[in-house]
């Protein structure tokens, strides 16, 4: 999907509980435990900015970049308004092109499993290895199979707040893909107006997301549970893949 119109109105408000100040607060915890500065950082699917800017205000020199405009359009103007001058690019993941390299990459809340074809997450892997220095970090999540199978598997939820009404329903498809469609209703003057996103997302195997970093150039150094520092339980619903950078190309070729 290549933009979230109606989900980027509303995504800020829908996703309150994503903790961003603690993520981020993990993610640095995460990259002094691997022995890595942050360097230049690049927020890949940065949707609308609310990683970037913690990461930011962390005192992290970093970018952002997503394939939706909406999304982009909504971070830059929260940037503006919280006065952080971070330059945001309007790029698919599978498509990456820097202007340079960067020390770190981070790529967060299950953006990898929107990737729904294993050629473009491989792709993906494979860009981000090109625009990595040597000995960089690439720390990324990704939801579980057994998020998708027995979690989101083909329920139904519902998220209410001051801004909207969303309903949120998930059916399965073949391959671990699960379909998203959310509904929203949004009150004006006692009218409710509807508008609507359906995307997919699927779930990989640690086996397929080692063998694709693999040959991107990296190594896998940990995974976590989500926010953890221990391996993922059985029923870990998000992992935290670490993989460092050991045999960058020639970015001539």
């Amino acid at each position: 999907m290549d933009s979230y119109s109606s989900f980027a109105e509303y995504y800020n408000s829908l996703m309150t509980d994503a903790g961003y100040a603690e993520r981020c607060a993990y993610i640095l915890e995460l990259l002094k435990r691997h022995n890595h500065l942050p360097g230049l950082t690049l927020d890949l699917a940065c949707g609308t900015g609310s990683l970037t800017r913690e990461l930011f205000k962390s005192g992290v020199d970093v970018y952002g970049v997503d394939a939706s405009e909406e999304m982009l359009a909504e971070a830059m103007r929260l940037s503006c308004e919280e006065g952080m001058n971070i330059l945001y690019l309007r790029q698919k993941m599978q498509e990456l092109d820097l202007y340079g390299t960067v020390d770190t990459c981070i790529c967060t809340l299950d953006s990898i499993n929107h990737l729904t074809n294993p050629q473009d997450v491989a792709a993906a892997f494979d860009r981000v290895g090109l625009f990595m220095n040597k000995d960089g970090l690439f720390v990324f999540d990704v939801n579980t199979i057994y998020k998708h199978r027995e979690v989101l598997a083909d329920n139904a939820f519902v998220f209410e707040n001051d801004n909207v009404f969303c309903v949120w329903q998930n059916t399965p498809l073949d391959d671990d893909i699960t379909e998203i469609s959310l509904d929203f209703f949004e009150e004006d003057n006692g009218v409710y107006y509807r508008s609507s996103e359906c995307f997919c997302e699927r779930a990989y195997s640690d086996e397929a997301i080692r063998e694709m970093l693999t040959r991107a150039g990296f190594v896998v150094e940990a995974v976590y549970g989500d926010l953890s520092f221990e391996d993922p339980r059985s029923d870990e619903q998000r992992a935290i893949y670490v993989a460092r950078m050991k045999n960058p190309r020639n970015r001539e070729a």
